[in-house]
């Protein structure tokens, strides 16, 4: 059973502010995708994590050029980008491994306007070690990251340790088993969905996909004729096919598991608490010792939608320097069609520095559709606005506080 809802909306006023496009989005993409409810027999949660793996690596970017009449000079402004997420998962450990960077370069039209070039990047490491593998409960963790801004001479170094609750669990390979069957039947290759224990295997199967590729070689055309041979063998052993797979069920499977790109689904949370060792920060600070809280909540709200959000505070203990950074950044990724995902980002971010007595808070809000127009090429749209405040001396670094919008036009290549 399938109900849906359509929301008009209709604008009372011209005027817009930041604080009320921060409190409608979030309720009206709520609004809109729960309004959307399906009668299913099996769902992300019924996923029993084996060991998993994420590897996800993007590349992106945008141009944009102008040549107006009576200006001196052609303008232009290109954003490059490249993130990378590698997460592997086992009953008895986490292992997380991240790393972004951007940069860009502009110039104006006016003479004399020279080319600006700016970039920052940053990664980082976390092992989660559990004290009772396969549990949802205690660890103890390390963590080390490492960052650098092109305003700053020195990079940003900082190394903690300590205990943590909670577990994260992988369930992509089940939206993947769901998207499978869903396409199956739609095509006719079987007449009913399978019970949620056949779901299971299936799943597990496809989330093997990295042990096929090292028994039968990493080519495709070594490793997947015994990946998808498989998962036909259980659709047989469990009366869903007679024989073999039709011709279509043979391309259902080539298109939902090769061709098309699901994005990483999680459900569970994480708190953790440890003491951290600043290296060095932007603010100056080195060689300090310094407290770090985090949390972690993500849910797929259906087998469309993964909703995820995570917070990390951190302070220096040091009775002369009051000095913490809190981070939070909050998503919101709809699947609109099997080629078209909604990317909604809300970030927000807190510096408070006794080096300047500035109390900086900035908030982001992006939206990106991204189509699929090949196997790993997306053409993206986004249009976001920016706010910060706070920031009453500018120092090296600094962004100047008032409000900034922005709407381009570029590619993103998954390269993983």
């Amino acid at each position: 059973m399938k109900l849906s809802q359509t929301f008009n909306i209709k604008p009372t006023s011209s005027r817009f502010s930041f604080t009320t496009a921060l409190i409608a989005a979030p309720l009206l993409l709520s609004a809109a995708i729960s309004s959307q409810v399906h009668a299913e027999t099996v769902s992300l949660y019924d996923y029993q994590e084996a060991t998993s793996a994420v590897d996800e690596a993007y590349f992106t970017g945008s141009f944009s050029t102008e040549d107006n009449r009576g200006a001196a000079q052609s303008a232009y402004n290109l954003d490059l980008g490249a993130n990378l997420e590698k997460v592997f998962s086992s009953p008895d450990r986490d292992t997380s491994f991240k790393a972004d960077v951007s940069g860009n370069a502009s110039r104006g039209s006016n003479k004399g306007d020279e080319t600006k070039k700016t970039y920052r990047a940053s990664s980082s490491i976390t092992v989660d070690n559990y004290f009772e593998p396969n549990s949802k409960g205690l660890f103890w963790y390390g963590k080390g990251s490492i960052a650098a801004d092109d305003t700053f001479d020195e990079l940003q170094t900082k190394l903690s340790a300590g205990i943590g609750y909670g577990r994260v669990v992988n369930v992509t390979p089940m939206a993947k088993a769901i998207r499978l069957m869903e396409e199956l039947q739609k095509r006719g290759a079987i007449d009913s969905l399978p019970a949620k224990s056949v779901y299971q295997e299936i799943a597990t199967i496809i989330n093997n996909e990295r042990s096929y590729k090292s028994e039968h070689g990493a080519r495709s055309k070594f490793y997947q004729q015994y990946w998808i041979g498989d998962i036909e063998k259980v659709l047989i052993r469990n009366g869903l096919v007679s024989n073999a797979l039709s011709a279509n069920g043979v391309l259902a499977m080539r298109d939902v598991l090769i061709d098309e790109k699901i994005s990483v689904r999680r459900y569970g949370w994480k708190v953790r608490a440890g003491l951290a060792y600043v290296g060095r920060n932007f603010d100056g600070i080195k060689n300090k010792p310094g407290l770090e809280l985090g949390a972690e909540y993500h849910r797929p709200i259906n087998n469309r939608t993964q909703f995820s959000d995570e917070a990390t505070l951190t302070t220096v203990l040091d009775s002369k320097v009051d000095s913490y950074t809190f981070n939070n950044d909050m998503s919101l990724t709809y699947e609109v069609d099997d080629n078209l995902d909604w990317i909604n980002t809300w970030g927000l971010n807190v510096n408070h520095s006794d080096f300047d007595g500035d109390n900086v808070v900035t908030n982001s809000l992006t939206s990106t559709l991204a189509y699929e127009v090949g196997n790993n090429l997306d053409l993206t749209m986004a249009a976001g606005i920016s706010n910060s405040s706070g920031n009453d001396t500018r120092t090296a670094g600094d962004v100047e506080d008032g409000t900034d919008r922005i709407f381009n036009i570029g590619v993103r290549y998954r390269l993983r």
